[in-house]
């Protein structure tokens, strides 16, 4: 198997794991009665701990190096909390409120916001492929909420809210970090990202206060949730984005919208109509559009392929 073959089967191998992870939570919050603040800090402080045992064995020097530097500190505290921590409870509070293919396909918008940052900090008009990117994001996102409808929306106002300050916290850890990702390895960004918001959402939502006992189904969804959805799907993606490069993969990445929807609708019976089907069409042509131009501007797909990691 070549290098282009396997980076295919890693990129979108990866990207369905963060699509499966999606409609785990999704069950795990209809029928065992999980919420996104019980489910969270779980979720990210036992996938943090992952991370963190890996680097203890292999790099423990590496693994504390962020902190020795104030300025390294600042900026770590602002990606893994501002950024990885908030967008990963937001994204699971979509998907509590609406369903796993909406809460996936809410946070694909956030290229086509990095795009509009990128413009207002090089001040300069959009390019007119980031023009049409932008717009199809917003036909996107408007088949989504409202189904065609001009007088109602097809989300509930929190669902939508949750869903674009998710995508929004994408852009913060994607943009944020640049200097940070050039001095440390990403999966130990990520790793203190995950235990510090583990923890403060451990102090703010106290899980241990709900009388809330998971079964043994419950313990399993969580397993996946932590190890498939942060640890497996970041490893392989990742290596995909290393073998055939961040414009091929960041097309692929599609596949997590796509197989928590197939998923959602088959398996767990969330309802997928044709203005949902337009508003997946818009987002995915927005990620075409940005594959197949980006080669004559690539700040923001570079920014879009950190942004594909945190998912």
């Amino acid at each position: 198997m070549n290098n282009r073959v396997k980076g295919t089967i890693l990129a979108v191998g990866g990207a369905a794991c963060w699509g499966i992870s999606g409609c785990t939570g999704q069950y795990l919050f209809t029928y065992e009665g999980m919420t996104a603040e019980w489910l969270t800090p779980i979720r990210l402080f036992f996938a943090g701990v992952v991370l963190f045992l890996y680097y203890v064995i292999r790099s423990p020097r590496q693994l504390f190096a962020p902190w020795r530097t104030p300025r390294d500190a600042v900026d770590l505290l602002i990606y893994g909390i501002c950024g990885v921590s908030c967008c990963q409870y937001l994204y699971f509070l979509t998907i509590d409120l609406s369903t796993a293919g909406i809460g996936t396909i809410m946070q694909s918008i956030a290229p086509a916001m990095i795009l509009v940052v990128v413009c207002v900090m090089e001040r300069r008009i959009p390019r007119l492929f980031e023009g049409v990117s932008v717009l199809l994001a917003l036909a996107g996102v408007f088949l989504l909420t409202t189904h065609g409808s001009l007088t109602h929306l097809a989300l509930s106002p929190a669902a939508l809210a949750a869903g674009l300050l998710s995508a929004v916290c994408v852009v913060v850890y994607t943009m944020w970090p640049k200097r940070l990702q050039s001095s440390h390895p990403t999966p130990i960004l990520q790793c203190w990202a995950f235990l510090m918001g583990g923890t403060i959402f451990f102090v703010l939502f106290r899980p241990w206060e709900v009388a809330y006992v998971p079964t043994i189904t419950g313990c399993i969804g969580i397993a996946i949730v932590v190890l498939i959805g942060n640890v497996v799907a970041y490893c392989a993606y990742m290596q995909g984005v290393k073998l055939i490069g961040p414009q091929k993969s960041s097309l692929y990445s599609f596949a997590e919208p796509a197989t928590a929807a197939v998923i959602s609708t088959l398996v767990l019976g969330s309802p997928f109509t044709l203005w949902d089907a337009l508003g997946f069409g818009c987002i995915f042509v927005m990620l075409v559009v940005l594959t197949t131009f980006q080669q004559r501007g690539k700040k923001p797909l570079r920014k879009l392929e950190k942004a594909r990691a945190h998912s």
